[in-house]
């Protein structure tokens, strides 16, 4: 990749260079290319489509790319852990706890050799059946807070290709192992993981000390009381959990609640909520867990229930922990509208399982150089002159972050790559020499 061909500008390189380790020589040539043309490219982001997005789809062979994918040397875990200590250095405060969220997706694909690629549950599917065929694939998104924007927002680190017949059929599975990789991946950090209520079994059994879990509480949870203090003399087996508590509704009706003013969703809210302490011990086993029964809109009993494991979280940090949850759900819906990831068509396992992890790392490095070298308050008003219509944006999107970052990528590309060709003060000069010849 000679710089003649390929120029990436220096702010975006600085972060490239953290994942050189991860690759050879050869192979990482190729992921600054790919990434750059993935970045930069505006139609479709096929492997084809990210050498064209380079401007090297005359230089490299198509093969070169799709290599890339199926047979070099790296793995798809080490690019997800490499990207998470990048964002948690950069962007998340020394000595804080890192906030993480998980979720399933499908990039609906088509054809019988697709690898993995199967029948799925599909939220975003037209009619009853809320099915699609396609690949799943569980994400793991550090969630920060950055100063530019209302909302927090969440970063794809990890990605897990869900394969129907193994062990990687179960998304709780996948999900909990990814959370240790993070873990571990991050000493000395406290992980705080939430997910919805599809994420909560007995595997949850075995998370870390440093892990904390937070999910929505199911209605008909089997919840117990902590176990009684044995009794000195008293043969046989301590007890593992005290006896059966009543429904959630009778612990929110026997309950007291406080009022407590939570932020989420953009909004400063007073909220009632009310905390117990307990075991549900068919998820978390002897684990002590924490149950906020919160209620928002109803005048008696409660709105929504939250468990966590996290016993010193107040009541208002745990519903603003769980609010923060949605802020993945966006961050997959940009990569597939704003990014166009899972518009390739790799087949082959080793290519299915690297692309999708490949491109959300593409994301996340998107928006990590924008937050920390290229934001600047005039953005969004550069972007109401254009777009006078928009009289109430006041802060940039993620089409913005990515729309800037691809203006810097072709601007890099064609100033360095052509010195024959003149600069923009070059063309203003001569336009300006025209016009006093003409006149």
């Amino acid at each position: 990749m000679p710089a003649a061909t390929l120029p990436v500008p220096a702010s975006l390189m600085t972060l490239l260079a953290c994942f050189s380790p991860l690759f050879t020589t050869p192979s990482f040539r190729t992921f600054c290319g790919l990434a750059c043309g993935f970045l930069a490219q505006p139609g479709k982001r096929t492997v084809c489509g990210m050498l064209s997005g380079a401007g090297l789809s005359r230089e490299w062979s198509h093969d070169r790319a799709h290599s890339f994918f199926s047979r070099a040397r790296w793995n798809p875990d080490g690019l997800g852990l490499a990207t998470a200590r990048l964002v948690v250095s950069l962007l998340v405060p020394a000595g804080e706890p890192v906030l993480v969220a998980v979720d399933d997706t499908l990039f609906r694909r088509r054809g019988k050799k697709v690898w993995a690629a199967s029948w799925f549950h599909d939220g975003s599917a037209q009619g009853p059946a809320k099915t699609g065929r396609g690949n799943n694939w569980v994400v793991k998104a550090v969630i920060v807070r950055l100063p530019f924007c209302a909302r927090p927002v969440a970063l794809p680190v990890l990605a897990k290709l869900v394969v129907k017949g193994t062990n990687s059929a179960s998304r709780l599975w996948l999900g909990r192992r990814m959370t240790q990789m993070l873990a571990d991946a991050l000493p000395g950090r406290r992980v705080h993981v939430v997910a919805d209520s599809a994420y909560a079994g007995e595997e949850l059994r075995k998370l870390g000390k440093d892990v904390t879990w937070t999910t929505r509480l199911r209605k008909d949870a089997a919840l117990h009381g902590l176990p009684p203090a044995r009794v000195p003399g008293k043969k046989g087996r301590p007890r593992l959990r005290g006896d059966r508590l009543p429904s959630l509704a009778r612990i929110a009706a026997a309950a007291t609640s406080a009022q407590v003013t939570v932020t989420r969703y953009g909004n400063a809210e007073a909220v009632r909520a009310a905390a117990v302490t307990c075991l549900w011990y068919s998820v978390f086993g002897t684990r002590h867990v924490q149950v906020v029964l919160l209620r928002d809109k109803s005048s008696s009993g409660y709105d929504l229930a939250l468990v966590t494991t996290d016993l010193d979280a107040t009541p208002a940090q745990v519903i603003e922990r769980y609010a923060a949850r949605w802020a993945i759900e966006v961050a997959i819906e940009d990569a597939k509208q704003e990014f166009g990831a899972g518009q390739d068509r790799n087949r082959t396992a080793n290519a299915v399982r690297r692309t999708i992890p490949f491109q959300l790392t593409c994301q996340t490095l998107a928006m990590t150089w924008y937050a920390t070298v290229s934001h600047d308050p005039a953005d969004v008003e550069e972007h109401r002159a254009r777009a006078p219509w928009y009289r109430s944006k006041t802060r940039p999107s993620t089409a913005d972050m990515l729309s800037k970052l691809r203006r810097v990528l072709i601007g890099a590309r064609f100033n360095a790559s052509r010195p024959d060709q003149p600069t923009s003060q070059e063309i203003h000069a001569i336009r300006l020499a025209w016009e006093a010849a003409a006149a």
